[in-house]
């Protein structure tokens, strides 16, 4: 079974704590089998906790794209019990493709606020990052900002963004349309496009680089790159460019900032499900949230939980409590959107 897998999905990378993946068993729940989207060593500090605590062991497959699709292949005989994912729109996509269950949990229903999960049990979220905007600390004089802002003239030729179709902004646009309607935030797009540096390129670190540079003043990013380039002691340049910028949480009007999870969904099929329901209820535990919110340099999704001191040195999270169910259903459009209005393209003038 894993080999035929395999072959669907080439860009998996196998980690294990206990032993290899097995094909499904009868349930023993003494082991967790996670399919995940996120790097392996910046889940391991709390899948060891998780352990140390229960006696249950995990074992990691991080597959960097097409795990849903590969869940859906496997089938019955998929040997995965939870999927941890990066973004709403994955966890959203498992559900809509038939790969998760619901869970009905008193404890997750109490510990996860209800905009951060699905109202049907079959995701719940366990970090927060903000979709904010870096500013270059020299040429930026304002410490606030609306999204709106954005698409202002006074900022043309300013701003530096990644790919419009990437998740990241898809998520941010898809947050707009739910707020402001289609037909506003189309408009608020055009101005974004005229008021950008370039065409949109690289991803959320190329973007401070370029405020950096002086290519821009402002570029949209999410609020754990951040922590990942002041810790980059590899790439060093990386912390120069975060010395460049500052943190603004823009508001959409009288909202908050808009924000992304990264959260979790029990497999259809999951052989070890009541072990997986326990590292569930673990995973939104206070002790879970500050270990893994403050590995990956994101907020807790439990207001109750204090972020890491790195974490709070970016500043204080208002977030938009839109429900990020609704922020999914707008993705489509947002897309649409960046192509009819060629954001893509860049500037027209």
């Amino acid at each position: 079974m894993i080999a035929y897998a395999a072959r669907l999905a080439a860009a998996a990378t196998l980690v294990f704590s206990s032993g290899l993946l097995a094909p499904a068993q009868a349930a023993d729940d003494t082991t967790v089998n996670i399919y995940s989207y996120r790097q392996p060593d910046l889940i391991k500090p709390v899948l060891d906790a998780f352990t140390k605590e229960t006696g249950i062991e995990t074992q990691v497959l991080f597959i960097n794209k097409g795990l849903e699709e590969r869940v859906q292949a496997e089938g019955e005989n998929s040997p995965v019990d939870l999927i941890l994912s990066t973004d709403i729109s994955r966890l959203v996509n498992a559900k809509d493709m038939g790969i998760t269950q619901p869970v009905e949990s008193e404890e997750l229903a109490s510990a996860i606020p209800a905009e951060y999960r699905d109202e049907e049990g079959n995701w719940f979220g366990l970090t927060r990052r903000g979709r904010v905007i870096y500013a270059s600390k020299e040429r930026v004089d304002t410490d606030e900002m609306d999204y709106a802002d954005l698409a202002d003239e006074a900022n043309r030729g300013r701003i530096c963004i990644r790919d419009g179709q990437h998740s990241y902004n898809l998520g941010l646009f898809g947050s707009l349309i739910a707020r402001w309607g289609e037909e506003k935030t189309e408009e608020w797009m055009e101005g974004l496009r005229d008021n950008l540096a370039r065409r949109p390129d690289g991803n959320d670190r190329a973007q401070a680089q370029g405020i950096y540079s002086g290519e821009c003043d402002l570029a949209l990013g999410n609020t754990y790159y951040v922590g990942l380039m002041q810790t980059n002691e590899k790439e060093p340049e990386q912390q120069e460019w975060a010395k460049a910028i500052k943190v603004i949480f823009p508001t959409i009007g009288e909202y908050g900032t808009h924000v992304n999870i990264s959260g979790m969904a029990l497999a259809k099929h999951a052989p070890n499900a009541e072990a997986a329901k326990k590292l569930m209820t673990f995973l939104a535990s206070d002790e879970a949230q500050r270990i893994y919110a403050g590995q990956v340099f994101e907020y807790p999704v439990k207001d109750s939980v204090p972020a890491s001191d790195i974490v709070k040195g970016f500043g204080e999270l208002d977030a938009d409590d839109l429900p990020l169910s609704d922020v999914a259903s707008h993705r489509r459009a947002a897309s649409e959107m960046v192509d009819r209005v060629g954001l893509n393209q860049g500037p027209t003038n």
